[in-house]
Formats: C-alpha cells, sequence, structure tokens
C-alpha cells in the first residue's frame, strides 16, 4: 500500500466510500463523480501504478476486475443494454489518479470514440 495514494486508502478502508464489491484482491466502489448513471470504479488492492506496470503475476487480479465488472452490469441494469469498462494510462489519456483502475460505465448510450 501507498499510503499517499488516494485509491490505496479508499482499498483499506481508511478513506469512506459507497463500495459495492469487494474480495481479497479487489474493491469496487461508485465514482463520486459520475459520468454516466451506472459509474462504478474497480482497483486492485495491491498498489500498481497503471496496466504499463501489470507483469504475469498479476493476472489474477486482471480476472478479478474483469469478472467483478461483468456481475456489476448485470447487478446494475446495464447488462443487456450494454456497458464500458477502461482503464487510462498517463495523463495525456486521462489518467489523473495513479493507482491502476478501471472504469464501469453504463445506463446510457456512449458514442465512438470518446471524449
Amino acid at each position: 500500500m501507498d499510503s499517499a495514494c488516494l485509491f490505496c486508502r479508499i482499498g483499506a478502508r481508511e478513506i469512506p466510500a459507497e463500495i459495492v464489491r469487494e474480495s481479497d484482491r479487489i474493491v469496487a466502489f461508485r465514482d463520486v463523480d459520475p459520468k454516466a448513471p451506472t459509474h462504478v470504479l474497480l482497483i486492485p488492492k495491491e498498489h500498481i501504478t497503471s496496466v504499463a506496470e501489470l507483469g504475469e503475476d498479476h493476472s489474477d487480479v486482471l480476472v478479478d476486475i474483469v469478472q467483478a465488472a461483468s456481475q456489476l452490469a448485470r447487478a446494475e441494469g446495464i447488462a443487456e443494454s450494454g456497458w464500458r469498462l477502461v482503464t487510462n494510462v498517463g495523463p495525456d489519456a486521462g489518467q489523473s489518479v495513479f493507482h491502476l483502475h478501471f472504469h464501469l460505465l453504463g445506463g446510457r448510450e456512449m458514442g465512438w470514440p470518446p471524449g
């Protein structure tokens, strides 16, 4: 854990968040500034800066994140209409918290390309 990292502190429950799913490896919580009716952030509890830092030993956490996103999409009622799972890598891509996180977005029509 990086004690200065906002998401590490949320994962350790040092900072309150609306947690919607948790396991030994991941935490999912609602975004405080949602960009869609459903906007959930999924993070590993281990401090990993971004997908650029992932190694072979991180496959289990990635599986957990993707499975949790799929389960949450069903629970949120967006599985049939469609949802987006996205991560940003670096400042030019819009990453503002340098702890790996995926955005689960749904509940409205989304265009492509984003932004």
